[in-house]
């Protein structure tokens, strides 16, 4: 059978048993729609995190970044693991103590304002938004690729799929997906990235590959022998200056991603959130320990597949030509030597790759079965619809919970929350959907995008609600909105070429501090807005100090006592 029959067997099958498990999971309750009823097993809970975490950024795009930036790439991979484990630790448990649906209920209640809550499911919106549009993205390639269509097509069959998902069974139908869908991308990640380290060096394990051979190396060599930039000498796309910036963004910004935190709301007890937090970090060591060992082979393997050929020879090779018919890869004999080459100028080379094919043209591209193939595309669909399910539900918690029930109409029946909770999933997915079509970036540089306007918004307002007592709703609402929108304007203008249109960047950086970096800055200011104003003006109620004190109780089994 052929690549595109194995895909097209393999990802309906996956998709008709992610349709059966939604079925059996359908809500017809808030309580279900937001939060599973509280009621998903830690273990399941860990793979529903991981495969909500892991998004199309994770599987379809990050190892392209790394394949590309060398070096550089390795921000991505610190940055989002660190952040993980900063939530683990520092937030997770004290929010899940909290026991309310959303990351804005919190926010309300603590700094006991409805414009607080109003400002932070602002956040959300824009946060997710901007998330759930690298998704679209990533769904929309898959599709591309291997329905033979073009991307804007490919972005047209992703809306669909994914609203018919999200709209199904709430968070609970979700959750359980997301294990279903946690299988199939971890599957799909692993089977390649050992069989490419096998066939390569003759070591089945991607991270001893890497390590103990000098195949990174003979990478490094050959890209300085086509004269381009080094694999491993660092600091040549980011200055040590944005290294620190990019990171830092990605780390906080983990912890202050609505999508993610509303996971540790699904569980039982507290202690079920620690140990879910727990699993989830292992599940999603396993595909980030090994993203740079199938970058490295990766890019090894295309520079050997693709360069010095002629367009005649090009045209013999099946999964090129079906790539070049997505627009993501383009063939161009710019000096009529009759020779295709890589080079680092733009104005020179003429084999342009998209860094978001690299995980999924790589088994094509290393011979792997058919049915490989179309295993990791069904492990790409898994990754974005998962995290774009998630995404939805956020956006659509923000607006029929903490708006509509919350602040509008707090005497609304649980159907009329329900039915405004799914208008929002469907508003959402259209401009996703626009974004995902036009989008500012490749897919891992959009989420990165998003995790900046979640470090500039809604971390430093969590932490400061569950570590300063002093903090009160005018100090956090202002910092909100500062960080949010100083993060949003610098983003835009950063990056007006892809966005707005202009032909370059109206500011190229920010104090050498690039888009993907900037939520650190927008971070710092909210801190110090927070911290002014709240110092500005009157303390919280002594019944909301006393509630601070009582979610920093780790257990949250027992009350303090005496001895204690």
């Amino acid at each position: 059978m052929s690549t595109e029959t194995w895909t097209l067997i393999i990802v309906g099958l996956t998709f008709a048993f992610y349709l059966y498990i939604g079925y059996l999971n359908r809500v017809r309750e808030t309580a279900g729609f937001y939060v599973a009823g509280r009621g998903v097993p830690a273990i399941a809970n860990g793979a529903a995190t991981a495969a909500d975490w892991m998004s199309g950024a994770s599987f379809v795009s990050m190892a392209g970044l790394i394949s590309f930036l060398g070096y550089d790439g390795a921000v991505y991979l610190m940055g989002w693991t660190g952040g993980y484990v900063l939530l683990a630790l520092l937030l997770a448990p004290y929010l899940r103590k909290y026991g309310k649906y959303t990351v804005p209920d919190f926010i309300g209640d603590r700094y006991y304002s409805n414009t607080a809550r109003a400002v932070a499911a602002l956040a959300t919106i824009f946060i997710s938004l901007t998330y759930v549009a690298g998704q679209m993205r990533a769904v929309g390639i898959v599709f591309s690729r291997f329905l033979q269509v073009n991307i804007v097509t490919g972005v047209i069959i992703g809306m669909g799929v994914v609203a018919f998902f999200a709209v199904l069974g709430g968070m609970k139908g979700i959750t359980w997906t997301q294990v279903a869908q946690y299988a199939v991308l971890i599957t799909a990640y692993l089977i390649t990235t050992i069989a490419i380290a096998w066939t390569l060096t003759g070591n089945p394990i991607p991270q001893l590959a890497l390590t103990f051979t000098d195949f990174a190396q003979r990478l490094n060599q050959i890209q300085i022998d086509l004269g381009l930039k080094e694999y491993l000498r660092p600091f040549q796309n980011f200055s040590q200056l944005n290294v620190f910036f990019v990171t830092l963004s990605l780390m906080i910004g983990t912890a202050g991603l609505p999508h993610v935190i509303i996971r540790f709301y699904t569980v039982p007890r507290v202690s079920d959130a620690r140990i879910s937090a727990g699993w989830a970090l292992l599940f999603i060591a396993l595909l980030y320990t090994s993203a740079p060992a199938l970058a490295v082979f990766a890019k090894y393997n295309l520079i050997n597949t693709l360069h010095g050929k002629t367009r005649a020879e090009i045209e013999q090779i099946d999964w090129a030509v079906k790539w070049e018919q997505t627009g993501l890869l383009k063939f161009e004999d710019k000096d009529g030597d009759g020779k295709l080459e890589m080079t680092a100028d733009k104005a020179t080379n003429e084999i342009i790759i998209d860094r978001d094919i690299i995980v999924l043209s790589t088994p094509e591209v290393a011979r792997l079965a058919p049915w490989v193939v179309g295993l990791v595309a069904a492990g790409g669909l898994a990754a974005a619809l998962s995290t774009a399910a998630g995404l939805l539900i956020a956006m659509s918690s923000a607006v029929s919970h903490d708006w509509y029930y919350r602040i509008w109409k707090p005497d609304a029946t649980e159907s009329e929350r329900l039915l405004v909770g799914r208008i929002m999933i469907f508003v959402a997915i259209l401009v996703a959907g626009y974004f995902g079509i036009r989008p500012p970036g490749f897919v891992a540089e959009v989420v990165a995008f998003a995790f900046g306007l979640a470090a500039a918004s809604l971390f430093p307002a969590i932490l400061l609600g569950i570590f300063d007592r002093r903090m009160n709703r005018e100090g956090a609402t202002a910092g909100i909105l500062v960080g949010l929108f100083f993060t949003l304007i610098m983003i835009i203008l950063m990056r007006s070429n892809r966005l707005l249109g202009t032909e370059q960047p109206i500011i190229a950086s920010f104090l050498g501090i690039n888009a993907q970096g900037i939520g650190v800055v927008g971070a710092i200011l909210n801190f110090i807005v927070s911290y002014v104003v709240s110092r500005a003006t009157p303390p919280p109620p002594q019944e909301i100090q006393e509630l601070i004190e009582e979610i920093r109780i780790p257990r949250g089994a027992l009350a303090p006592t005496a001895e204690h």
